[in-house]
């Protein structure tokens, strides 16, 4: 892990704005992901649905599952489009630096957007923002600000110190996640390509060594990825319900 992170400093002339290019570039690759396969999936609907139609309808159907059990659907069918694409694309971000890592002169570009703490914690943000922002549409502000003083006025601030430690937890559990995956991932590549400084034969054992571990955790690192991007979901709509239900 000898590598670093490529940084546009003083971007567009201002000195204190600077740009990790990596993530830049691997936001940029997921969201197109995530769109090609959607607008692929639709371009050719059918009332019997096959191949990715049918996978992304299962998709739907997964996600309408995960709000139905925080919320009753005349209000949670609202937050579908939301929940869908946190699912999608999170789980896309997930996978990409399974497959592979680029390091191009010691600079990490090619990696799972979400391997970066300043990312998932950006997304929590947005999470919390929202779950506030449909709390006061749908409530109204003034009903919304007294569920903070309920059951009792004294829990205020605990209330809000919850908040940030929602905040916190949503991000920092996905990106330890996936960033220990990349940590693991990246240890036995170097075990699988450190051998060749010492002499071809035991580069070939040091591959050979070091390829079923490598798959079988980036088999391992794929259903926590999954797994990643269904807990973030499932916690996003748990966060919305609270704001946005009567009976919390």
């Amino acid at each position: 892990m000898d590598h670093e992170a490529p940084i546009w400093h003083d971007a567009f002339g201002i000195g204190w704005l600077d740009f990790n290019l990596s993530n830049v570039l691997m936001i940029t690759v997921a969201s197109l992901v995530v769109f090609i396969l959607a607008a692929f999936s639709a371009r050719n609907l059918k009332r019997k649905p096959r191949g990715m139609q049918n996978f992304f309808e299962w998709v739907i159907d997964f996600t309408k599952g995960i709000i139905n059990s925080n919320m009753d659907w005349k209000t949670g069918k609202l937050f579908l489009p939301l929940g869908l694409t946190l699912l999608t694309y999170i789980f896309v971000s997930n996978m990409l630096g399974v497959a592979t890592m680029v390091v191009i002169d010691h600079q990490l570009w090619w990696k799972s957007p979400t391997s970066d703490a300043g990312i998932t914690l950006t997304l929590a943000i947005l999470v919390v923002v929202l779950s506030h922002y449909y709390g006061i549409k749908l409530k109204g502000a003034k009903e919304y600000g007294r569920e903070f003083f309920r059951p009792l006025p004294f829990l205020f601030p605990l209330k809000i110190i919850e908040e940030f430690a929602n905040t916190l937890t949503l991000g920092l559990r996905l990106f330890g996640n996936i960033y220990a995956g990349e940590i693991l991932l990246t240890l036995l590549a170097g075990l699988a390509v450190g051998g060749y400084e010492s002499g071809f034969l035991q580069g070939i054992g040091g591959t050979l060594g070091a390829a079923i571990p490598m798959l079988a955790w980036q088999g391992f690192s794929t259903f926590i990825g999954a797994i990643q991007a269904f807990i973030f979901t499932m916690l996003t709509m748990v966060y919305i319900s609270h704001k946005v239900s009567a009976d919390h």
